[in-house]
């Protein structure tokens, strides 16, 4: 049986449990990144307009919204380690959905199945972040979950290959003979053929999950109770409600925008790079662009934090990098264009593992709860999108996005700056 730990493990303790959840970040980012190959898939499928396809991330990341808050109440009656298990094989159940109704050709059945996976991911994530946020010193945990966001990215970088070999393939000569077809019916039968693409992938990823599900429930992964490794004592706010943590507040709202931006650069390039007019077999790939990206900023980060600059320091300077790269994409075309929009992926890589250690400091009993309000945040993921795709039908797709981008990049600089502050200096 697993041991119970009260508080922090010491840092020899701590490797074995972060291999084991670095597995899970990979997991997750497997199936967060395919988002952005799935919406340009689920366009030419079902023949879908942008708002229609952009549904993907809609379906998704709303269920991070709609679950997080349950997500925190399972895991109070199961511990992190067993609701880390459940959350497996929820997405195991959504992959199976996903792959029949895709087979089907019914889209709004997909993202049922897509609603369920994001259903299993908000468990995951309402887990896996605080815990390896206090598995350690608190002011090092941009540095833990940098580590993890590299398997994270690593999965996000893979992700658009490994389904651009098995699906995506041929997209632009599949397109043409779309185009091309005597009938109806014969353009029909071409997308169903299409569409089953996906079937086998999807199966084999459901049995995947499953299996992991097992290990994890399985293995000596040691339970951390909150409470006692991230207390509120050390700002004074003991034995008060969740709401008297301003800068917790203030950090579901950062991450909020942050993960928007994050979505944007990373599963909307592909649809932005369509809009400059280049080709569905080259934009296939760009997502793996800005996780590359990503990947370098994380390996920066962990050389630099903390032992260099501190985390919310960090965080303004991506910020600033962020809004510097947005007016760049904006100023330039074609594949420059697409070029400062990849390499966003540097500037957010670290701000997930600054903001939401940031955001939990000291909250004690209240983490789980705090921290389900943070992963509720996620659901930036789907509305900052959706606010793309029907703003570039009014004003220029480029304008567009510079407009939603930059006043995103400049509330996390006030974060990083001072909101992560607000109501703990007084405390102190």
């Amino acid at each position: 049986m697993a041991s119970t730990l009260a508080a922090a493990p010491s840092e020899r303790s701590y490797i074995g449990p972060m291999i084991i959840i670095g597995v899970l970040f990979f997991i997750m980012g497997f199936f967060t990144w395919l988002n952005g190959p799935l919406t340009i898939f689920v366009k030419l499928a079902f023949k879908l307009d942008d708002v229609s396809a952009f549904l993907i991330p809609v379906a998704f990341y709303l269920s991070y919204f709609v679950l997080a808050l349950p997500s925190a109440a399972i895991l109070k009656r199961t511990g992190m380690k067993h609701g880390m298990g459940l959350g497996l094989f929820v997405m195991a159940i959504g992959a199976v959905l996903f792959a029949q109704f895709i087979d089907l050709r019914v889209y709004h059945g997909a993202l049922v199945g897509l609603f369920v996976i994001g259903a299993g991911l908000s468990l995951l994530q309402t887990a896996s972040n605080p815990y390896i946020s206090i598995l350690g010193p608190i002011d090092s945990a941009a540095q833990r979950i940098a580590a993890m966001g590299i398997c994270n990215k690593l999965a996000g970088a893979a992700a658009p290959f490994v389904f651009g070999w098995l699906v995506l393939s041929g997209l632009d000569t599949l397109d043409q003979q779309v185009k091309a077809a005597a009938t109806p019916a014969a353009a029909d039968a071409l997308l169903n053929s299409f569409a089953s693409r996906v079937y086998w992938p999807y199966l084999t990823m459901a049995a995947l999950l499953v299996l992991l599900a097992i290990w994890v429930v399985r293995s000596n992964l040691p339970e951390i109770k909150p409470a006692g490794a991230n207390d509120e004592h050390a700002i004074g706010h003991t034995g008060r409600s969740i709401f008297s943590f301003p800068h917790l507040w203030l950090g579901v709202l950062c991450l909020f925008l942050y993960v928007g931006v994050e979505v944007m650069a990373g599963d909307a390039i592909g649809i932005y790079g369509q809009g400059l007019g280049l080709p569905l077999d080259a934009t296939k790939h760009f997502t793996a662009y800005t996780m590359f990206a990503m990947l370098s900023g994380y390996l920066v980060g962990l050389v630099l934090i903390p032992r260099f600059v501190s985390q919310q320091r960090y965080l303004a300077v991506s910020a600033v990098l962020g809004v510097l790269l947005a007016i760049g994409a904006y100023v330039t075309t074609g594949y420059a264009s697409v070029t400062f929009v990849a390499a966003l992926g540097f500037a957010n890589a670290m701000m997930w593992p600054a903001i939401f250690p940031l955001a939990i400091k000291g909250l004690g009993s209240h983490t789980e709860v705090g921290s389900a309000y943070l992963i509720m945040g996620i659901v930036g993921g789907a509305l900052v999108p959706q606010a793309f795709v029907h703003l570039k039908e009014f004003v220029n797709f480029q304008l567009a996005f510079v407009l939603l981008m930059v006043p995103c990049y400049l509330y996390i600089l006030y974060y990083g700056l001072r909101g992560h502050r607000v109501g703990q200096h007084a405390a102190a």
